[in-house]
Formats: structure tokens, C-alpha cells, sequence
């Protein structure tokens, strides 16, 4: 099937869904209603390719095409622009900011069409230049992604450690002040600057990862798993030995946790 007849067909069921007689609950929804399962999608997509299964990644790219139609064709009907705007917007932004490919400049490298994508936001398309590099990073990222993204935009002009042991220093003492906002909340009761030492020290781990290539993101979900991993070992053992799970269990608890770090075999 050629890829207009394919989505032809796509944008056919979208419509029948949406219309009279179509299903009730696909014609109660909205782009509003709808922002949430779009992030959610985009993250089991991300699963898929992080687990590098061909089918489920085409599952889970044919989730997200049908949210981006749906939410396309809901603005169609409120007559604001259509899903033939949307296709037709993309491939001549593609045109206009590949002229390195479909024109007559050059682009030596990444840089280079990193450079020119800038020069055309402003030049071509009347986007005002920004105040700082830190307003390119989106607001609607969540807190960890936004806080690599700022990191990256700021090393890349300049303001970064010249040696890993700043930033370890830096952690130290984020980490530092962290216990002395806590044992201040022990004691008094008030915790008004924990929360912020807290992010001051989640933003200083990012920085590290940062540093060393490492996707906080990534790294942060495969620790995840592995909690998961190990967590349903310590349940799977407590019910063998018919305990209760609970605070009065705790050693027990601990001695299956230190049993599911051991390597298998």
C-alpha cells in the first residue's frame, strides 16, 4: 500500500469516528483531552525503540500517527486549518531549512546546518531572535529533559566545569546542604528550604550525567527497571514463605533485596 492510499484510509476512520453515527466516545473528545495520551504515547514509542522491537515500535508509531490525525482533523472541523495544512506546513519547513539539500547552499557538517536552521528561523520565517539560548528550550518539557536541555544550551556557550571534579565538588556540596535543610526540618519542623536544596542536587546529578554523555533520562529508566526487577523478587519470596510485606517484615524484606542484586546463576 502506497503511503497516500495508507493514510487516505487513516484520515477516512478518523472522520467516520468523529461523526454522525461514528463512536461516542471518540466524537467527545478534544485537543484538550487528548494532550495527555499524546505524551503518553510518545513515551511508549521511546520504550519501544529503547527495547528495539520492530513490531512494537510499529504499534506504537501507528498510536501516535493516530493521535496526531485525530487532534489534526478535530481542528479541521472547527474550521482552523486542516490536516492537509499540517502535511503541506511540514515538508515546505523540511524545504526551507534543508537548502543545504533542496537549494544551492552548503553544510559541511551538523554545526554548520545547526547555524543556518537558526539564521532561517529569523531571516525566512519572522521568528524574533531570542533574548537567551535558554528560552530554545520548551517549557512543556518535563523537569529532568528540561534541565539537560538548559545544561546543553549553556555549556555550548561556554559555561561549563573544565574538569569532572567541579561538578563532583558541586554535587557535594548541593548534597550537603541537602542534609543540613533536613536536620533543620527534624528539628524544627519547618522544611521551607529542603524542596529547593532537593532540586538544587537533582539539577547537580543531571549536570553530571551531562558531562559524561549520559541521558539522565535513560539512565534514571534503566534504574527503574531494575527496581521493578527487584521488588517483584522480594514479593515473589515473601509469598514462598508466606510473609506479610510490612514494616515488621522489613528484615526479611532486606535480606530477598540483597538476594535479587546477586547475579544469576
Amino acid at each position: 500500500m502506497e503511503y497516500g492510499e495508507a493514510f487516505t484510509r487513516l484520515c477516512g476512520i478518523v472522520e467516520r469516528l468523529r461523526g454522525e453515527g461514528g463512536c461516542p466516545w471518540d466524537r467527545e473528545q478534544s485537543p484538550q483531552t487528548l494532550r495527555g495520551d499524546l505524551a503518553e504515547e510518545t513515551y511508549e514509542c521511546i520504550d519501544a525503540i529503547n527495547e528495539g522491537d520492530p513490531p512494537h515500535i510499529q504499534e506504537e508509531l501507528g498510536d501516535l500517527f493516530l493521535l496526531v490525525t485525530m487532534i489534526s482533523y478535530m481542528h479541521q472541523q472547527q474550521g482552523l486549518f486542516t490536516i492537509s495544512g499540517v502535511l503541506e506546513g511540514a515538508a515546505k519547513k523540511l524545504i526551507r531549512r534543508h537548502p543545504h539539500v533542496f537549494g544551492g547552499e552548503k553544510a559541511e557538517n551538523s554545526a554548520a546546518v545547526l547555524k543556518n536552521w537558526a539564521r532561517i528561523k529569523v531571516e525566512l520565517e519572522g521568528r524574533r531572535p531570542k533574548d537567551s539560548v535558554l528560552d530554545e528550550v520548551s517549557h512543556s518539557l518535563p523537569p529532568l529533559e528540561r534541565a539537560f536541555k538548559l545544561q546543553k544550551k549553556a555549556a555550548k556557550k561556554g559555561f561549563d566545569w573544565p574538569r569532572v571534579h567541579g561538578v563532583l565538588d558541586k554535587l557535594r556540596e548541593e548534597l550537603e546542604e541537602v542534609a543540613g535543610a533536613a536536620e533543620a526540618k527534624e528539628s524544627t519542623g519547618k522544611g521551607e528550604d529542603l524542596e529547593e536544596e532537593l532540586g538544587d542536587l537533582l539539577f547537580s546529578v543531571v549536570n553530571l550525567c551531562r558531562f559524561f554523555k549520559i541521558d539522565p533520562a535513560l539512565a534514571l529508566g534503566r534504574t527503574n527497571e531494575k527496581f521493578i526487577r527487584r521488588f517483584k523478587h522480594v514479593e515473589r519470596r515473601m509469598k514462598e514463605n508466606a510473609l506479610e510485606m510490612g514494616a515488621e517484615t522489613l528484615r526479611a524484606m532486606d535480606t530477598f533485596w540483597d538476594e535479587a542484586k546477586e547475579p544469576a546463576g
